[in-house]
């Protein structure tokens, strides 16, 4: 069994492998004319283009909501900042303790 799926593997990559090695053929005689690398060139402008107008409105749509919740007062900096007030209030009662004074050792 092992050896069958390994082979079956070995199999679809064989296929699979020359396909994805032609991929960018500089040999391609669609691609011989100057025009036709022009358009290319062009396709490929706008393509990237069009990706980064897309990344660009994604990642202002998450800083905007990143802000808005950072705003909102209920982000980790206060909770931490609340829980820096706790630990400090509870060391003085501890050294208040300790130093005998009984109403801080509850």
């Amino acid at each position: 069994m092992k050896i069958g799926s390994c082979a079956l593997v070995l199999a679809i990559g064989a296929v699979l492998l020359p396909m994805t090695a032609h991929a960018d053929d500089p040999n391609d005689p669609t691609m011989r004319s100057t025009a036709a690398r022009a358009r290319d060139r062009a396709m490929i402008k706008r393509m990237n283009q069009q990706q980064l107008a897309y990344v660009r409105e994604r990642d202002a749509k998450i800083m905007q909501n990143y802000r808005r919740a950072q705003g909102q007062g209920d982000g980790y900096a206060d909770a931490r900042g609340e829980y820096a007030r706790k630990m400090t209030e509870w060391r003085r009662a501890v050294a208040a303790c300790n130093a005998g004074r009984w109403e801080y050792c509850d």
